[in-house]
């Protein structure tokens, strides 16, 4: 799917023009591949590799146009058990027009970031600076699960929000690796900014973004040392819930049992005491609550 958009008084807006400054390739398909690499000369494994969610961040100069290959967070789908993936976005800048290849449809240019554009080079940063607000806030809505999955799992004995632990911990891995990527990619930029024809304010702005981008890691490592902490600490809570409640059959058992043997004692087909005895139903009752009351006692003596 193609997307065609102009850059008018400082926004990004949609337009129909075939020649519009702005061309966005969803998920491309083999003619918009073709009319990508035969006629503006893309490499066509630089091509394939923006739709790579395995793909490293990086800038690659070719005779005609600059190539970025960079990082962002895939949109979130409850049906991914608390999954977050990554994916590769890829940005090829030519003279006079700027193609960028998604493998999924997102909101591209929404937000404050995409405000007072002057030209390509603002918007491949501001690109980049997009990408680190996404990771943020995959990062605050990580945080919020990891809130919701703590209060449960303390009384829980189920392995299912354990699972989902371990599934958000993946996840800060890869967001861990990714934001690295980015950032390297960043560096790589700033050393190439004269050669990319940066302007004083677009190397000022790049020096935010990269800034940005190691507070946004250093808040993705800080996550993913207290997840993995939470996690040990959780599984010896479960564990802990399962003693308990191991512990508190036990007493159950054992409270049932010694009324049980007092009962049976006087239930069998021999001469007993106090067979002949017209209130022995009541004395054997007594005597099985006695032995209950006796265990209770014994059990808070104990502490147990």
């Amino acid at each position: 799917m193609k997307k065609l958009y102009r850059i008018s008084e400082g926004r990004i807006a949609e337009s129909q023009d075939a020649d519009a400054l702005v061309h966005v390739f969803v998920n491309p398909d083999e003619s918009e591949k073709r009319f990508l690499v035969d006629q503006w000369k893309v490499d066509e494994h630089t091509l394939n590799s923006a739709l790579d969610p395995d793909e490293l961040s990086r800038l690659e100069f070719e005779p005609e146009h600059v190539a970025i290959i960079y990082k962002r967070p895939r949109n979130y789908s409850g049906d991914e058990q608390l999954m977050f993936k990554v994916s590769s976005a890829g940005i090829f800048a030519f003279k006079d027009r700027l193609f960028i290849v998604l493998s999924e449809d997102v909101p591209l240019f929404q937000g404050k970031v995409f405000t007072k554009v002057a030209g390509f080079g603002d918007l491949l940063l501001r690109l980049l600076y997009g990408s680190i607000h996404h990771y943020l806030e995959h990062l605050k809505i990580i945080n919020a699960i990891t809130d919701d999955l703590e209060k449960k799992v303390s009384a829980s004995l189920e392995n299912r929000y354990l699972a989902h632990f371990f599934t958000l911990q993946k996840s800060l891995v890869y967001y861990l690796n990714s934001i690295n990527s980015n950032g390297i990619l960043m560096e790589r930029i700033k050393n190439a900014s004269s050669k990319l024809g940066f302007s004083h304010d677009q190397i000022e702005l790049l020096d935010d973004i990269i800034i940005e981008n190691n507070q946004c890691y250093r808040q993705a490592e800080i996550y993913s040392n207290i997840l993995a902490s939470l996690m040990d600490a959780r599984v010896s809570i479960v564990s802990n819930n399962l003693n308990i409640l191991m512990k508190t059959l036990n007493l159950i058992t054992i409270g049932i049992m010694l009324p049980t043997l007092v009962v049976s004692a006087f239930s069998m087909n021999v001469k007993i005491p106090f067979q002949q005895y017209p209130h022995a139903f009541w004395l054997i009752v007594g005597l099985a609550a006695a032995s209950l009351v006796g265990g209770a006692v014994w059990w808070r003596l104990k502490k147990w």
